[in-house]
């Protein structure tokens, strides 16, 4: 099992929230009130955890490894929120979520291959970590740079965490596995090429409740990501460049091929879904023949 050893680790670099953020150096003319909104859109969005968690919880029932890591995920996730909504409460205090706010991006999410959704999870992890460090920089009041700089630590080690949970879905499912990584990978490794931030929060999740099926279409301003990441803290070709070749190295190393493209990796996913398609037709075949004798 991997969750006590993660346990250990995640348990020993946790921060605490009254002790390790500086609040007694808050600067109030440094925060603006274009600042102060786009904390409050992150707070909820962070609460989106609680459906994700409910998420993996159902399409990983017959994970229990996998699922009492969670517990860690979740919490973790969870103070996230908490931290920004403290700062909100001390500071700005008109702008914390309501409990209603917070509720809205409670919803379900439909039933998903767990492969490909552990996948898509290790990569947002590594783009929140790239949006959260970009934030810190763009943002002028200390101790919320500090609490990004804080928040961005933790989703590269959740980051890390599923990468251990991916290769372990290696030894275990072999190509169909390669098949789901390389196969969102390559999604995610492309945003550059797509019109939308690609990052869980912001993909269609429940067809019944479409187009209000997105964590970030359940917002107060449905259009704040966009403008966050486009015209606030500019995460622009650069920094994405940074997230695909994160994407890419990762994957490297996990499929023990090299990657320097995401048209490499793309060429790699079209091989192995070959291979497990034809495994699949291959078992057919036997299990037909068996029944005919």
């Amino acid at each position: 099992m991997l969750y006590p050893e993660l346990f250990k680790q995640l348990e020993a670099v946790r921060w605490n929230m009254d002790t390790d953020i500086p609040w007694d150096q808050f600067q109030p003319d440094l925060l603006t009130e274009e600042q102060a909104q786009t904390i409050k859109m992150n707070a909820i969005t962070e609460w989106a955890a609680l459906p994700a968690t409910e998420m993996f919880l159902r399409d990983n029932r017959d994970d229990s490894d996998f699922s009492a890591f969670m517990s860690v995920w979740f919490f973790e996730e969870q103070k996230h929120s908490l931290v920004l909504m403290e700062y909100l409460r001390r500071f700005r205090p008109d702008l914390v979520p309501t409990e209603q706010e917070l509720h809205e991006v409670r919803f379900e999410f439909d039933p998903a291959p767990a492969l490909e959704t552990l996948m898509l999870h290790f990569c947002g992890e590594v783009r929140l970590n790239h949006w959260y460090r970009r934030a810190a920089e763009w943002h002028t009041e200390p101790v919320i740079r500090k609490i990004y700089e804080t928040l961005a630590r933790d989703e590269a080690r959740h980051g890390g965490a599923y990468l251990r949970y991916m290769k372990r879905a290696l030894n275990k499912f072999g190509d169909e596995a390669r098949a789901a990584f390389a196969k969102v990978g390559v999604l995610m490794a492309s945003a550059r090429r797509t019109a939308q931030a690609l990052h869980p929060t912001n993909l269609h999740v429940n067809e019944k409740l479409f187009p209000r099926d997105t964590v970030q279409s359940r917002l107060p301003d449905p259009g704040w990501l966009e403008a966050w990441l486009d015209k606030q803290i500019q995460f622009d070709a650069v920094w994405e460049s940074k997230v695909g070749d994160r994407i890419l190295h990762n994957l490297s190393l996990l499929l023990e091929r090299s990657f320097a493209s995401v048209q490499e990796l793309n060429r790699y996913r079209k091989e192995v879904t070959q291979a497990v398609a034809a495994a699949a037709a291959q078992r057919a075949s036997g299990g037909s023949g068996a029944q005919t004798a």
